[in-house]
């Protein structure tokens, strides 16, 4: 299998973190799909050219070895995860994922991916138990590496991607709205990628620890 890569699938991303809850039980399944912002190395099992497996990657992580996942250390389904009191879910490809751990959920997300013409069938995951799904929008795809090398002369973020994501994004946010009116709760969360992460390169330090940022947004949506 070969997956068309970019750069820009670091952060073009439009992903789906779904926790499953049975009636009146406690116990919770989390389900990831989407793009290198949240693969936790399923590609490390895929022909692609979109991988993982080496050095930088993981310099931050526990083992300080790559897992697969597109990132320094640990990515935003981990947290979730650690917010949740689980472990981390296991890459759908992975041979581990059996028994016990399947109970926790599975993790679909592929690095390159794209966003296809039917992927709002996702929105159908309440009919299958969903009760809690975070849908995040367009990041700042005029930021990614690419773009800056590309369009940028001094540092800004190129402007007619910028202005792409600025318009999808309020839109996605109106959907998310009309399903969960029909629905009669509110299931489905939207979160604004393109804000956060602008908000974090115009003004880094008011964050201080990232992971304790993402956590406290976590709860707040929980």
């Amino acid at each position: 299998m070969d997956i068309n890569y970019s750069p820009l699938g670091f952060l073009i991303s439009l992903f789906f973190i779904v926790t499953f809850l049975a009636p009146q039980v406690k116990s919770r399944a989390f389900f990831v799909f989407g793009d290198s912002l949240v693969d936790n190395g399923n590609n490390d099992y895929l022909v692609t050219t979109a991988r993982a497996d080496n050095y930088p990657y993981g310099i931050d992580y526990p083992t300080r070895r790559p897992t697969g996942r597109f990132s320094n250390g640990l990515n935003i389904p981990d947290i979730i995860s650690e917010a949740l009191g689980m472990p981390s879910t296991l890459p759908y490809l992975s041979p581990q994922l059996t028994g016990e751990n399947l109970l926790v959920g599975a993790n679909f997300a592929s690095a390159g991916i794209g966003i296809l013409n039917d992927t709002g069938i996702q929105f159908k995951l309440y009919e299958l138990g969903a009760r809690r799904v975070l849908v995040t929008g367009t990041g700042a795809m005029g930021c990614a590496p690419a773009e800056l090398a590309q369009h940028s002369r001094n540092g800004e973020c190129y402007g007619a991607l910028q202005t792409a994501a600025a318009l999808f994004n309020p839109r996605l946010v109106d959907l998310i709205a009309s399903v969960n009116a029909e629905i009669g709760q509110e299931v489905f969360v939207a979160a604004n990628a393109y804000q956060m992460n602008m908000d974090y390169l115009s003004n880094p330090e008011q964050f201080g620890n990232y992971n304790s940022s993402l956590i406290n947004f976590l709860v707040a949506i929980n």
